[in-house]
């Protein structure tokens, strides 16, 4: 894949410096989640620790490596967590793709993210646990198939977005310029599948460094 980007910054510099959206079921479920409009007073400082607070050495990623499936990283995701809702699982996928962009210069894996009403969805990924609430195995994902950069950079993003709950993670992901941007025309709760780009994540995320 040819990016179409470049950063002059590594993890190093970094840190130093759906759900259907025609099930019933889950609409309800995110009609209970209370959208709180100070949550941005929140937001700018949690994500200012994590950009500083972590040190991580560099690596180097080959280019010829081949990009490995959603599936993989998210049952990486879930051997470190044990079980989870599966809207928190596509919001951690999620992330883990957007630090990626910026720590690696690379995706991690090669599926599109779109951009539906409750955020972020790899439709991949939500047609193997379609149904589900909660999830604790995805059987066709191989950890095994991850480099230790990528391992490195699931880990850092684990390590903090980890503890949020999936109903912190939809507000943060709702407050963030890639999501926004591909909802742009669309009203919060319209059914929309427009994909997040790969620019424009990389250029959101990276720009957290200088906040």
């Amino acid at each position: 894949m040819s990016k179409g980007w470049k950063f002059d910054m590594n993890k190093e510099d970094t840190f130093n410096k759906d759900y259907d959206e025609e099930s019933i079921d889950i609409q309800s479920l995110l009609s209970e989640f209370a959208y709180d409009d100070t949550f941005d007073d929140g937001i700018s400082k949690d994500l200012s620790d994590f950009v500083i607070g972590h040190s991580l050495r560099t690596k180097t990623v080959s280019p010829e490596k081949p990009l490995v499936s959603s599936l993989d990283v998210a049952e990486y995701i879930l051997n470190k967590t044990g079980p989870i809702s599966t809207m928190k699982l596509q919001k951690l996928v999620y992330y883990c793709q957007a630090w990626s962009l910026v720590w690696d210069e690379n995706p991690i894996f090669y599926e599109n993210i779109e951009a539906w009403a409750n955020g972020p969805v790899i439709r991949e990924l939500f047609n193997y646990h379609r149904g589900m609430f909660q999830i604790e195995k995805v059987f066709t994902g191989n950890p095994a198939l991850l480099n230790e950069t990528q391992i490195e950079t699931i880990d850092a993003v684990l390590d903090f977005y980890g503890k949020k709950s999936a109903q912190w993670l939809i507000e943060l992901s709702h407050n963030e310029e890639p999501w926004k941007q591909a909802r742009r025309g669309l009203s919060e709760p319209e059914r929309g599948s427009r994909v997040i780009s790969l620019e424009s994540m990389a250029y959101y995320y990276s720009s957290l460094d200088d906040k």
